[in-house]
């Protein structure tokens, strides 16, 4: 009865869409990579890679604008990078991915090691404050009032009729699914693939941005595996956004629910629930519950 009454709170409400944000963020990251045709599984490491960034340049110049921004043109960079071997080279994108995972994995560790002295975690510092204002409004100030949630809100609108309603989201999609046909109609292939993996890298920084001023530091391992979930959203949303989003919210509830199954004292392994949103990918992914069906083009080099 007591897990019951904690669910149906505002503040239940207000935590599940908190913990959407970094889902719904890094799977609309990898939507918009997949349009183009690259897979892109290093959104976890550009969330880690970005919260460190964001992290390390609040603790040394205290300004939450500026750390934000060079945390953003870091995992950009690192965006580029990622296209050159995946677009330029065409490296196989998964083994690119999985290797940028490990490679910054290890260069937050080592950075941390070199400039904190420590291997677990940076000092604390000061998140993004929430929006005062906004924060007075009954019921959803405590879920807009933050900046990042707010934009991960609209961006559902956003990256909808950027996707589906403008010249750039239908080249970005033909790309996608055909990027033979696209080229003979004069849309520069490649270019729209790196934009696609641009966009990707600057969605996935403000998920690790979000996740760092949340917790007001860096510590290894923070990042806990949300890129991948947010893949698994991607594909149960069916590389759709506003699917996306509810797919997104589905991992959040059993989060938020797994907290409060273990802040009540219930007698229901955590475990279980933590279980049930990756069984759900998992039926999905072999077409139980609906079929899913990547663009064409998804993965294949050009």
């Amino acid at each position: 009865m007591e897990l019951i009454n904690s669910i149906l709170t505002v503040a239940f409400l207000t935590q599940v869409f908190r913990l959407m944000t970094p889902y719904y963020l890094g799977a609309s990251a990898a939507n918009f990579s997949e349009r183009g045709g690259v897979i892109n599984i290093a959104i976890e490491g550009f969330m880690a890679l970005s919260a460190f960034s964001f992290a390390m340049f609040c603790i040394i110049t205290h300004n939450v604008t500026l750390s934000a921004f060079l945390a953003i043109i870091i995992n950009l960079v690192f965006a580029l990078l990622y296209s050159l071997f995946t677009v330029k080279l065409k490296i196989n994108q998964i083994v690119t991915g999985v290797g940028f995972n490990i490679l910054i994995a290890g260069l937050t560790k080592f950075l941390m090691m070199i400039i904190f002295h420590s291997s677990s975690n940076t000092e604390r510092f000061e998140g993004i404050p929430d929006n005062a204002f906004i924060a007075q409004i009954p019921i959803i100030g405590g879920i807009l009032s933050d900046y990042i949630v707010l934009f991960a809100i609209l961006l559902i609108f956003l990256s909808n009729f950027v996707l589906f309603k403008t010249t750039f989201g239908l080249r970005l999609r033909s790309v996608g699914e055909n990027p033979e046909a696209a080229e003979s109609l004069g849309i520069k292939v490649r270019h729209y693939k790196i934009y696609g993996i641009l966009i990707s890298g600057f969605l996935a920084s403000l998920a690790g941005i979000w996740l760092a001023s949340e917790q007001k530091s860096f510590s290894d391992g923070m990042i806990a595996g949300r890129g991948y979930i947010a893949l698994a959203a991607m594909i149960i949303g069916k590389w759709k956004p506003v699917n996306i989003f509810f797919a997104s919210l589905i991992f959040a509830f059993f989060e938020a629910l797994q907290i409060s199954i273990q802040l009540s004292g219930t007698p229901i392994p955590s475990q279980i629930i933590q279980m049930l949103p990756y069984l759900i990918t998992i039926l999905v992914l072999i077409g139980l519950i609906g079929k899913t069906k990547p663009p064409a083009a998804d993965g294949v080099p050009y």
